[in-house]
């Protein structure tokens, strides 16, 4: 049986990896990665991968009994009868998606709507979710609510362990406090014309130092951001885009501070802090994407618009609250370390 595999268009990461890791060694099955050569780095040795935007890619595609992707395929290819998408998409959407956006650049959810008629089978993190990817992707298919296998390693027996190997990798000190920043990615600034370098909403240099030489700031833009948005460097700041998965950095992470991002509802499963920078809150709600939720409502965390209230809440990390208790039991319910286990059941290996 061959299996092949994609991640935000050649990553070795998110749940395809999280199955791909689970099979590894299993004589039976030849597992393939569509990969984009400035991320070969980080799949491990030996690891069977052709590049994404290749015909060779394309022939792996038409040849798989099963393709696992966390995202749409955005590769030129015939889908045979024989073969299985799975698509377990990458994140419990807040923003709209799809279908179901406020704008889109023209033709390009056309285009993407040939990938979505391929799906035989869409993974949903939770039944709250599963409405809106249905109508999102205006999907009738087969959904499968079973959680997301990427964070089944964050309720694992050997998550410590896990966690130490990323803080020695990364060089941060078993007494800082780790705090990483994960923004999302707006739609008119990534889809601008050409490729211009855009400016972070949050001064990350001046964050860093303002929380002083106790504090780790890790940040991690978007895949659509890594590299059109510089990471500024001194001491207790890190770049981390490039780092292959952020599950593992969710482990050693103190608080998460985010703003949009399906990054919540994950880091969320560790009941961790977690802090909401919103500095365009009204203009990407209401203008570039839309929410399926009021975030203001139901936010697990603070919710701050200016760099200042970020500081003072980051050295005074907010307690664990009711509304974060009812955001788990609403978003995180199937998170049980198992989600791997039920996907594999269903495709039967």
């Amino acid at each position: 049986m061959q299996i092949v595999y994609n991640s935000f268009h050649g990553r070795y990461s998110d749940n395809p990896r999280a199955v791909y890791e689970r099979l590894a060694g299993r004589p039976s099955l030849d597992q393939l990665w569509l990969a984009d050569p400035e991320h070969l780095a980080s799949f491990p040795s030996g690891t069977r991968t052709v590049p994404i935007d290749s015909a060779e890619a394309t022939a792996a595609l038409e040849s798989a009994d099963v393709v696992i992707a966390n995202t749409h395929t955005e590769v030129e290819w015939t889908k045979p009868e024989s073969t299985t998408y799975v698509q377990t998409w990458h994140g419990t959407p807040l923003k709209r998606i799809h279908r179901d956006v406020l704008w889109a650049p023209e033709g390009r959810l056309d285009r993407l709507d040939l990938d979505v008629a391929k799906w035989d089978l869409l993974v949903s993190p939770n039944p709250a979710s599963t409405p809106r990817l249905r109508h999102g992707f205006r999907y009738d298919g087969e959904v499968l609510e079973i959680g997301y296998p990427r964070n089944d390693v964050l309720l694992a027996p050997h998550a410590d362990l896990v966690a130490a190997r990323v803080r020695k990798e990364l060089d941060i000190d078993e007494d800082a406090t780790v705090v990483l920043y994960a923004p999302t990615w707006r739609d008119d600034e990534v889809f601008q014309k050409g490729t211009p370098e855009i400016p972070l909403g949050l001064d990350l240099a001046e964050l860093s130092r303002r929380l002083g030489p106790d504090h780790v700031v890790l940040a991690r833009l978007h895949p659509l951001m890594t590299g059109r948005s510089p990471i500024p460097s001194r001491p207790g700041l890190r770049d981390v885009s490039l780092h292959p998965d952020v599950r593992d950095l969710y482990l050693v992470a103190d608080v998460l501070v985010t703003d949009y991002s399906s990054t919540m509802f994950d880091f969320a499963i560790t009941g961790r802090p977690l802090v909401f920078f919103t500095y365009d809150l009204d203009h990407f709600r209401d203008s570039v994407r839309g929410f399926y939720f009021d975030l203001l409502a139901e936010a697990p965390g603070p919710v701050v618009t200016t760099e200042e209230e970020l500081v003072a809440t980051l050295r005074e990390l907010p307690v664990r609250s009711r509304r974060y208790t009812e955001f788990q039991q609403t978003y995180c319910c199937l998170e049980d370390g198992r989600a791997t286990d039920r996907l594999l059941d269903r495709l039967g290996l």
